[in-house]
């Protein structure tokens, strides 16, 4: 992926008829990713640090990686293709062979699922961020903040 980037983080999440707004963003500009109900829960979860009984999909899949030797470097949202976000997950792995990357497409739901629950960076392609509308009124008037 070789595309200047744009850190951000999660802003806000936002409950919604259809499943969760999830803000995510930083100062310059926020925008929204429509998640499913199930994925927004699991996020928030992850953000809270709220402890669970049994591992979800999520812990399984970081077990596996730590099994594996395998770190969650950044997660990136790099496009949108009409109304789907398209992201991927940057994965290392060092061993006594060296150090190797490899780069996978994921759901950017799942994508921020990861990265919540491991603290890692999150990051959008500066193209995509220029072209979003910037939802940062609407979270603030969702928190009930003036826009100082």
């Amino acid at each position: 992926m070789n595309q200047p980037l744009v850190p951000i983080e999660v802003r806000g999440i936002v409950k919604t008829a259809g499943g969760y707004a999830i803000f995510i963003g930083n100062s310059e500009k926020v925008f929204v990713i429509q998640v499913e109900h199930g994925m927004g829960q699991v996020i928030e979860m992850f953000l809270r640090g709220t402890p669970k009984e049994r591992p979800l999909t999520h812990d399984l899949m970081l077990n596996i990686f730590t099994a594996l030797g395998v770190v969650l470097e950044r997660v990136v949202t790099s496009e949108l293709k009409g109304t789907t976000y398209f992201a991927r997950l940057v994965l290392k792995q060092e061993n006594e062979l060296g150090k190797s990357f490899a780069e996978v497409d994921a759901r950017p739901s799942d994508c921020l699922a990861l990265a919540s629950a491991l603290r890692r960076p999150i990051f959008v392609g500066a193209a995509l961020f220029e072209s979003v509308e910037d939802m940062s009124g609407l979270l603030r008037e969702i928190n009930g903040e003036s826009e100082d």
